[in-house]
């Protein structure tokens, strides 16, 4: 179970991938990113570029001149800079549970303000509705991206949570092989 927002160091990452690529700019690297999740989510300028002066500051980017922009600071990747990204190219296997939290989290979150008589959030025309439709919608898209990606065609998976982890041999947060994340997984298999 995540405490907080996406994984930690996710947009350095993100932002040493694409200068792994090319040369860029920050508000370059906002819109790669924002195009990375299919425009659904894009990092403030408050964030990028304090990462972008970290990365100089330690070496692993440097800012170049370039004399058809300026005034533009374009950043390339040192040698330490690659360095550092295949280091934390190892590490990313470790954020996929990180990244299903998330995912996870903010649906249930959506599904319970569609369906928990605690929350009165009231519909409003034009607007996404927290509803059996849109909720629906959300999982046809996630179908979808998921045929897209994988090209393949999505087919139900019919295990319980503790049935998928020990199928695959993923440890649940509490170290333990096939067993639950936490309780309501166990109790609820079919919300996860």
């Amino acid at each position: 179970m995540r405490k907080s927002g996406p994984p930690k160091g996710l947009i350095a990452y993100l932002v040493l991938e694409l200068l792994e690529e090319k040369p860029r700019y920050g508000y370059e690297i906002l819109k790669e990113i924002r195009e990375i999740s299919g425009g659904h989510w894009e990092p403030s300028y408050g964030s990028v570029y304090p990462i972008l002066y970290k990365f100089e500051e330690k070496g692993w980017a440097e800012r170049i001149d370039r004399e058809d922009e300026p005034d533009r600071k374009y950043f390339e990747l040192t040698d330490a800079g690659h360095a550092e990204l295949a280091d934390r190219r190892e590490s990313c296997t470790e954020k996929a549970r990180d990244f299903a939290d998330v995912i996870l989290g903010f649906f249930h979150v959506y599904a319970a303000f569609s369906t928990d008589d605690r929350f009165e959030i009231p519909d409003r025309d034009g607007e996404w509705r927290f509803d059996e439709s849109c909720s629906a919608w959300i999982v046809e898209q996630l179908a979808r991206h998921h045929e897209r990606y994988f090209d393949a065609e999505f087919e139900r998976i019919e295990a319980t949570p503790e049935e998928f982890y020990e199928r695959h041999g993923i440890e649940s947060a509490d170290g333990d092989a096939g067993a639950p994340a936490d309780a309501d997984d166990a109790s609820n298999p079919e919300e996860s």
